[in-house]
């Protein structure tokens, strides 16, 4: 006579259902960004991509939504996010405006999550373009709020860090999550696109 077994959750399960209850949690510190009046320079660079959950979901849904793609986006995608947001930052701090910033935050949160749920497969130059344009963005957001008498290369390393800390973590997500569990992977493409929408109308 054999004895019934109970069917434990993967690995990938366990760590999607980890971040559900994450992102609700972090859901209402998105639209003050609170904890951006750190002192100054790394702490606050650092802070800065960590405490804004517009910020985060980007950089996080770049590193899931990269891990189907070609070999060299997957591997240059938290690079081209560091890249897209050094490059905002360095207009910012140019002196040079740009039109619709906080608009451009919130789209690249629901496109992004779009991309997810979607499991869209982009060339490789495509997909890179696409990265940059969403973290020009941040970037500039991320630039314009220097602390005051904060060390621009301090703060320009606590943020790139944070940056590439963040897509990495999407990455590995999003690798635990692709073979068997597509449908995890688009449930949180959705919740991230909804966040975007939240945040555009917000």
């Amino acid at each position: 006579m054999s004895a019934s077994v109970t069917p434990h959750p993967t690995r990938a399960t366990r760590m999607a259902l980890c971040a559900v209850p994450l992102l609700l949690m972090m859901a209402g510190m998105a639209f003050a960004h609170p904890g951006h009046e750190h002192e100054s320079g790394f702490a606050s660079g650092l802070a800065h991509p960590l405490l804004g959950l517009d910020h985060l979901l980007a950089m996080a849904a770049i590193g899931i939504w990269s891990i189907r793609q070609s070999t060299p986006m997957r591997r240059g995608a938290p690079w081209l996010a560091a890249g897209g947001m050094l490059l905002g930052a360095g207009l910012a701090w140019g002196g040079l405006a740009m039109p619709g910033v906080e608009t451009g935050i919130a789209l690249s949160v629901l496109l992004a999550g779009v991309l997810i749920t979607a499991l869209v497969k982009l060339p490789a130059a495509l997909g890179g373009a696409l990265i940059v344009a969403f973290m020009l963005f941040h970037g500039h957001a991320h630039g314009s709020e220097l602390p005051p008498g904060a060390s621009m290369l301090a703060y320009l390393a606590g943020f790139t860090l944070a940056t590439l800390a963040i897509t990495y973590v999407g990455r590995a997500l999003g690798d635990a999550l692709m073979a068997k569990e597509n449908r995890i992977l688009r449930m949180l493409g959705a919740m991230i696109a909804v966040a975007g929408g939240v945040f555009a109308v917000g």
